[in-house]
């Protein structure tokens, strides 16, 4: 533990050290801003702690124009991720600290439900069931009594297996399930049925489910019918690594989604996007040309902090990672 958080210090104190904020569903929803192109026509809730990474990430969120509302922890410092990508594959090692703090009590202040009475798409990562399944409850039950369209993610295998209780008190409320082939396939085994049937509190809205595959066809189960969307393959040369793809393909799907694009225009353009892994995550996330140089990268839930070794450089999100 010690020399890991050395590597936090090693890597924030180099000179072209780079802030991004950070985290699954930050991640979606900060370029969902930048896709929709009207600023603060998006809003975010999460934890932070009260140091330097926690001032970074709430200046990275106002220079993305994200409405953002953290929760600041006066004991816990910003949590932090390390990533290293060699050769287009990643490693990660989280310190998640703040961002396993948020309360509901935060969520209820009037400043902070104010956001969620304004917005009519909200998207929450299933990480966040192990955080504050009260806070989901809340926002769930909100949007299925005004109607407004609820989101969430599968996240990953673990979530499934570990906290069936709470993910399946959450997803009566959920009109659209993001998830990839290994968490729907882990999800089926533990539960024994497909995700598109599982009961549902509100039928204003019908249940979508959206599952991505890789380089293999996006499935999308759409009111009892399966469509599939085939992917445009990336050459491998152009890969620079898939680190966030799914973050990508999440975020770009709910920035066409508010906007009142069809499912079968949303998805027969993210599939694009989801292929494309370098040039969406250099356009969009690392903002820097792309290279297959290797690079380090430290990354803060909220904030990352990327050091570069070569040259590559109205809806709302409620969640801590």
């Amino acid at each position: 533990m010690y020399s890991f958080r050395i590597q936090y210090d090693e890597l924030g104190s180099k000179d072209n050290t780079e802030y991004i904020a950070g985290g699954a569903t930050q991640n979606s929803i900060r370029v969902a801003q930048w896709m929709i192109q009207i600023p603060g026509a998006t809003s975010f809730m999460g934890c932070i702690g009260k140091d330097k990474f926690g001032e970074e990430m709430k200046n990275n969120a106002q220079a993305a124009s994200v409405n953002a509302h953290y929760y600041e922890d006066a004991n816990a410092p910003t949590g932090t991720c390390a990533v290293c990508v060699v050769g287009g594959e990643r490693s990660l090692v989280a310190n998640l600290s703040a961002a396993n703090c948020y309360t509901s009590e935060h969520l209820k202040r009037p400043e902070n439900w104010t956001l969620v009475e304004k917005a009519k798409y909200v998207y929450i990562a299933g990480f966040f069931l192990t955080v504050s399944p009260d806070s989901i409850q809340l926002v769930a039950e909100h949007a299925a009594a005004t109607n407004k369209v609820f989101m969430m993610n599968l996240s990953a295998p673990f979530i499934c297996e570990f906290f069936r209780d709470a993910q399946e008190k959450a997803f009566q409320y959920v009109d659209y399930i993001f998830g990839n082939e290994t968490e729907a396939r882990t999800f089926a085994k533990v539960r024994g049925w497909e995700i598109s049937q599982l009961p549902k509190a509100s039928g204003t809205h019908k249940r979508i489910t959206v599952i991505t595959q890789g380089c293999d066809p996006v499935v999308v189960a759409d009111d009892g019918k399966v469509k599939t969307f085939p992917v445009i393959l990336l050459p491998k040369e152009k890969l620079v690594d898939t680190n966030g793809a799914g973050d990508a393909f999440v975020r770009g799907f709910l920035s066409q989604l508010v906007q009142g694009k069809s499912i079968e225009s949303v998805s027969e353009l993210l599939v694009t996007l989801q292929t494309s892994s370098s040039s969406v995550l250099a356009a969009l996330t690392l903002r820097s040309p792309t290279s297959t140089r290797q690079t380090s990268i430290l990354r803060m839930y909220g904030v990352l902090v990327r050091y570069s070794i070569g040259e590559r450089q109205s809806f709302l999100d409620i969640s801590s990672v």
